[in-house]
């Protein structure tokens, strides 16, 4: 016989409950009854999660849910559904299914009717959102890019001219290369980096790309990481082709990449970097 079932838990049902990102204080008086209800935790990292429900006294029995196993896991999870069991389900922080493992059991559920309910908690893209002042009136969250340049770039050039701010999650070890790659695609633009949120020492770093690439490039980041950056807003093409490589001159006699140059002054003058590169190459063949 599973757990002794409280008020707000009804058999047969999978919760999605949200945990706190950093403050343990952040858990809702509603995940915790339901988390003591339910008759099996299912949780992205079981050691992790036990910190949580220790300092809680919550005993419920737990189960590996990650990424390497969601599929089969999921399957396992829908069965003891139907056999009338509530579960809940838990990732490291935040809620299940955003950036994390979940949507697996989630879509088989509705598929087979299960019942599911989900329990409202901490997020850190919102919360990083308020904490930069950022526009917040529209807004995008992508979750983690791609780890690898290449292919961080070639997504980056879907969302280079969306008018409103943009939200994504990121490691520490990958922060400068992913900022460095946000300034070549979108060009210089207001940007914060929001880390360690709700801890101890939760931080925003507000400024240019090429400030902040700077900035950590000397002082390496830890803990997890919001980066956002601000809507795109068109700048109406000014100068001409000669100021175009005059300037591009000017800041490779400074010690600026020819590429990175050119980037810069096509950012300048609102038009693109090919514009600037023909200009560039017309003057050669001349």
């Amino acid at each position: 016989m599973g757990a002794v079932l409280l008020a707000t838990v009804q058999r047969g049902t999978l919760y999605i409950c949200g945990t706190p990102i950093g403050n343990l204080g952040d858990i809702t008086l509603r995940a915790l009854e339901v988390l003591k209800g339910v008759d099996l935790i299912a949780a992205e990292d079981t050691r992790h999660s036990r910190k949580l429900l220790d300092h809680f006294g919550i005993a419920t029995p737990l189960t590996s849910y990650h990424e390497h196993n969601e599929k089969g896991k999921a399957l396992e999870l829908v069965r003891r559904l139907e056999q009338g069991e509530a579960i809940a389900l838990i990732s490291d922080a935040g809620m299940p299914g955003i950036s994390d493992p979940g949507q697996e059991v989630i879509q088989l559920c509705l598929e087979k009717g299960i019942p599911l309910d989900v329990l409202p908690g901490a997020n850190a893209g919102l919360t990083a959102l308020l904490l930069s002042g950022m526009p917040n009136d529209h807004f995008l969250f992508h979750g983690f890019l791609p780890s690898q340049s290449g292919a961080r770039k070639k997504e980056l050039q879907n969302y280079a001219q969306l008018p409103f701010t943009q939200i994504f999650y990121e490691a520490p070890h990958r922060l400068v290369a992913t900022l460095e790659d946000l300034w070549e695609v979108f060009g210089e633009r207001e940007t914060a980096v929001v880390r360690e949120i709700t801890k101890l020492h939760q931080s925003v770093h507000k400024g240019t790309l090429s400030t902040l690439i700077h900035e950590f490039k000397d002082t390496a980041p830890r803990g997890e990481i919001c980066v956002l950056t601000s809507p795109y807003i068109p700048v109406p093409p000014t100068g001409g082709e000669e100021e175009w490589r005059q300037e591009v001159q000017e800041l490779t006699e400074q010690g600026m990449k020819p590429n990175d140059a050119m980037k810069v002054v096509a950012q300048k003058y609102g038009v693109s970097k090919r514009e600037v590169y023909q200009a560039v190459l017309s003057q050669k063949k001349d």
